[in-house]
């Protein structure tokens, strides 16, 4: 052991190329980033996972326990539907003012709410009590993504870390929402076969205890939200308590034309604004184009569900290919490797998105855009129920993966385009500047 110690030689260089390799490799899968990240972005980490864990939980039995409540089953349709459509209006709502309001205050309103809709759903029988419930504590009716916590917090992120890392904790965030909801689902499933088989509880008080342990989780993510620090919030509220100006370490967004004058225009525009105008967030005209291109390919792509291209788009190619053969395992096989691939683009079209938006828009923006996409997601299942009824199920997903992989194409030439302008202004104001 001494001998191997003492000697000098090849083990330092090979210890060293080890070193090497493992940092690289951690690197690559974005471990340094994310190890290396702002303590608020490790908790709004821990909040996605603890978020997605309360849908996974309750999105399974939604429909069973309204069911066992006795409600028809158009009734439970219309609960979806409304749910849904209630959620949307919230969520924009509350990402519209959330910069103004205060990023904190907003996810710790939302993790009470998300409380208060557990304790009624274990408590109550009454459809429309239960109604508003699901709609004011954002109530997943499809286990996905649909309150204002993402987007708050999408800008949170994008605020604290630099460009070139956000990629990489976009990656793990996303992955820390799936994970939530796996073991959500697990979670739900082991505590039904305790009550239901272990313990002989009858359904319906176990779907209950399913509720109040979504009202926990709610209490979790509040103690999370509870300790974030005021970096969370927005630039702009943050030069207001400090009455010093602006960090300056944001690089320059793809659309911008940010200067003095510009500034100056801005604030002199803000003082006209009173009333509910005053708390809304500013978007420049810019920035109304650049929405609605991307308002339209993501609902696309959205619509497609029921760059990121090089990852993205052959996963489509698999999702088209699913309906087609008449073997089951070949089916399997493609459905498999879609899944496996389709989330892939979320970290870089998330870092796209911080990148090209400016940042006192982002909580808005980002906003908007998953509004948009919730609403064209919920068109999916009326095409796929008529295609369903003519025999024609592989059709939807031929439909699906065209129109996932035209957004695709798409936002790669739209950012391709943007790039140029941004090349473009950068090369006017180096002349401007000679």
């Amino acid at each position: 052991m001494s001998e191997q110690i003492d000697s000098p030689g090849p083990e330092r260089p090979t210890s060293a190329r080890k070193r090497f390799i493992a940092n690289r490799l951690l690197s690559e899968v974005g471990l340094i980033s994310l190890w290396e990240s702002p303590r608020d972005v490790k908790l709004l980490c821990g909040q996605r996972f603890v978020r997605m864990l309360g849908y996974g939980i309750s999105t399974l039995i939604l429909v069973a326990y309204l069911d066992a409540l006795g409600n028809q089953k158009t009734k439970i349709g219309l609960f979806m539907t409304l749910t849904l459509v209630g959620d949307i209006c919230i969520s924009f709502f509350l990402t519209l003012f959330a910069d103004k309001l205060g990023r904190k205050a907003t996810l710790a309103f939302g993790a009470l709410l998300m409380t208060g809709s557990g304790v009624v759903f274990a408590l109550s029988r009454t459809y429309w009590v239960l109604l508003i419930a699901a709609i004011v504590g954002v109530i997943s009716p499809n286990g996905n993504e649909i309150g204002p916590f993402r987007a708050i917090e999408e800008s949170i992120v994008a605020q604290l870390i630099v460009p070139e890392n956000r990629s990489d904790i976009y990656a793990w965030y996303s992955l820390f929402g799936l994970a939530g909801a796996a073991f959500g689902f697990m979670i739900c499933g082991w505590v039904l076969q305790l009550f239901t088989e272990n313990l002989r509880w009858d359904l319906l008080n176990s779907y209950r205890v399913i509720y109040l342990v979504y009202a926990a989780i709610g209490l979790l993510k509040l103690c999370l939200t509870l300790v974030l620090s005021y970096s969370v919030e927005s630039e702009k509220k943050q030069q207001q308590k400090r009455q010093i100006p602006g960090r300056g370490d944001e690089t320059t967004p793809l659309l911008n034309d940010e200067g003095p004058d510009n500034e100056q225009e801005v604030s002199a525009e803000a003082k006209y604004k009173t009333g509910l105008r005053a708390i809304l967030p500013n978007v420049s005209k810019d920035s109304v184009s650049v929405v609605t291109i991307l308002c339209f390919l993501f609902a696309i792509n959205a619509f497609g569900s029921g760059t990121m291209v090089i990852t993205h788009l052959p996963s489509q190619v698999f999702r088209a290919l699913i309906g087609v053969p008449n073997n089951m395992h070949i089916a399997l096989l493609f459905c498999i490797i879609n899944a496996s691939t389709t989330s892939m683009d979320t970290g870089p079209r998330s870092a796209f998105l911080a990148t090209i938006i400016l940042p006192e828009e982002r909580t808005a923006v980002i906003g908007t855009l998953n509004v948009v996409k919730t609403i064209a997601s919920s068109l999916g299942p009326i095409i796929t129920g008529t295609l369903v009824d003519h025999n024609l199920y592989w059709v939807s997903f031929v439909l699906s993966g065209s129109l996932k992989a035209l957004y695709d194409v798409g936002l790669l030439i739209f950012f391709r385009h943007k790039e140029r302008e941004r090349e473009k202004s950068e090369r006017d104001r180096m002349q401007r500047q000679e």
